[in-house]
């Protein structure tokens, strides 16, 4: 018996030797990945403010180049930037170069007369793919080529899986937090720590494959195509890049963390494990801003650390909800609750207030101005998800109330229900942030906006099998382009078979001019007309949804 208590202490060490190097070998990688780290300025949501030639310019010869210039930086994608000539073929010569927002195209400078295309896409500094395509003629306008080369569009279902991988990332730290967090400071000696370890396993391991998921997802997202649609250099290019950097420093902090949890789960543990805890943990939170918007705001330094806080008050907040329903209310007696309630009600008091107060700042840095809070989608889903949040305030504020009446232990049923709506409310919260940050930041979407020339003309019209938006620019004599997007009556695009489209001025007696359309996605289709002459347009719309399916629909256009 003595040589067996003589062991323990031996074994004991070896565990904590092994616990260290694990950790060790964990922050290792997390050193690789940032030293590998590449060097890049911050900049926002890229979008096209230039072009030269300009969209729908007729020039008289033939340029050596195109030059496309963006709000921000960008970075490359490979062979999504072409130049197609007006007999389909390639006009663009040799590879595109970047310097910071100005993209420099060669091309064929003996090339035909004709309307060439210039299709692009490219990534911006917060890892989101800008897309887009415009037109410009040579001598005289012509019928719109066609690129027939791979597809630049975002796939719907990559795009829709990103957000899920995100999603369970969320999960998955606040089912990591919330265990570690009250097994580390409030859970009673007598309880089994067996069912909090398995949530807690369970959220590092959402973790870890929602950043593996997302490393993966980020190649066919950015390049364009499939689920499956990745290659070794693509897949090379995003671990090289910041947002691979961020994601693989989190991997590498996870992996130094689970050998410090093990101990955890099993038993208390002392006051420096637990701290070297805390700042694993702590720089972890840091890789998410590192790899979104907010490290390419107008203050990124802010921006980082605001959206860091924000996103751990969420974890310590819901993750200490769903011990305090899954376990806490339903196992401790009415004495052990009287003493963790109030702990745990001050502790949601200040994490809900820097919920707050971090969510302020960060949605003043992203929207900018009221408008944009109306006016773009990434301001109507904060609205959505301030409304939600002020719900969730709410019963919150009755679950304290339970507890500051000294009523909670005595009433764990009553407490138990308001903290499932908490959750109930807040699962529909992360979804909301989960599409946020796949979102043009609203500052970005409005500068857009609020570049758009004063002659624009944008409205939406209506059919029995369809609805469509028309957007003529700059509605004045003279070049004009025209683009048609198709959706259907639940406003979902809807794909289109055939394109028509005219346009006449009968108090001028000019008679249906009919309008080249060249489709760019299934429900998207753009044209270059010129426009004679000032006046009250008729234009007119035919659109054929299958082999029988077709309506028209009409608008009349002022034109200056």
């Amino acid at each position: 018996m003595t040589a067996a208590v003589r062991r323990r202490p031996v074994a004991g060490a070896d565990r904590r030797r092994v616990t260290r190097l694990g950790a060790a070998a964990g922050l290792l990688v997390t050193l690789v990945a940032l030293l590998l780290a590449p060097a890049t300025p911050a900049s926002a949501h890229a979008v096209l403010v230039s072009s030269s030639p300009a969209a729908s310019a007729v020039v008289p010869s033939a340029p050596a180049e195109v030059m496309i210039t963006f709000s921000e930086g960008v970075r490359k994608v490979p062979d999504k930037i072409r130049v197609i000539a007006p007999d389909g073929s390639r006009a663009d010569r040799g590879e595109p170069t970047f310097k910071g927002a100005v993209v420099t195209i060669p091309v064929d400078p003996s090339g035909a007369r004709g309307t060439y295309l210039v299709s692009y896409r490219v990534i911006s500094a917060d890892s989101h793919p800008v897309s887009g395509a415009f037109t410009y003629s040579v001598g005289a306008p012509s019928t719109p080529p066609t690129d027939t080369g791979t597809d630049t569009r975002a796939n719907p279902v990559v795009g829709n899986a990103v957000k899920v991988a995100k999603y369970l990332g969320y999960a998955g730290l606040l089912l990591l937090v919330g265990p570690a967090l009250v097994l580390a400071a409030l859970w009673p000696r007598r309880l089994s720590r067996r069912g909090p370890a398995r949530l807690a396993w369970s959220g590092l391991g959402l973790l870890a494959v929602a950043a593996l998921a997302e490393l993966w997802l980020q190649v066919p997202y950015t390049n364009g195509g499939g689920l499956f649609d990745v290659s070794g250099s693509g897949f090379g290019d995003v671990l090289g890049s910041t947002y691979g950097t961020a994601h693989l420093v989190r991997l590498g902090l996870l992996a130094a963390a689970a050998f410090l949890l093990r101990p955890l789960f099993a038993g208390p543990v002392g006051r420096t494990d637990g701290l070297i805890l805390a700042i694993l943990g702590g720089a972890a939170l840091f890789t998410w801003p590192l790899a979104g918007h907010p490290a390419a705001s107008p203050a990124p330094a802010v921006s980082v650390v605001v959206d860091a806080v924000h996103l751990g008050s969420m974890a310590v907040w819901l993750g200490g909800l769903v011990m305090l329903a899954v376990f806490l209310l339903r196992r401790a007696d009415e004495r052990e609750l009287d003493a963790i309630l109030p702990i745990w009600s001050r502790w949601a008091a200040l994490a809900v207030a820097a919920l707050l107060l971090a969510g302020t700042v960060q949605g003043l840095i992203e929207v900018a101005t009221p408008k944009a809070l109306v006016d773009t989608t990434y301001g109507r889903l904060l609205l959505a998800k301030i409304v939600l949040f002020a719900l969730v305030i709410g019963v919150a504020a009755y679950s304290r109330a339970l507890v500051r009446r000294r009523t909670a232990a005595g009433r764990p049923g009553s407490m138990r229900r308001a903290v499932l709506a908490e959750l109930a409310i807040t699962a529909v919260v992360l979804g909301v942030s989960a599409t946020l940050v796949q979102t043009t930041p609203a500052r970005t979407a409005s500068a857009d906006v609020a570049g758009t020339p004063a002659g624009y003309f944008s409205t939406t019209l209506s059919s029995p099998i369809y609805s469509l938006q028309v957007e003529l620019d700059p509605a004045e004599a003279g070049n004009n382009s025209l683009h048609l997007y198709a959706y259907t009556k639940d406003n979902r695009p809807q794909p289109v078979q055939e394109w028509k489209a005219t346009a006449a001025l009968p108090s001028a007696g000019i008679e249906p001019i009919t309008i080249p359309l060249l489709p760019l996605t299934d429900n998207h289709a753009t044209g270059e007309i010129s426009l004679p002459a000032a006046g009250q347009w008729q234009l007119r719309f035919t659109v054929r949804t299958s082999d029988i399916d077709q309506a028209t629909v009409t608008a009349t256009v002022p034109v200056k």
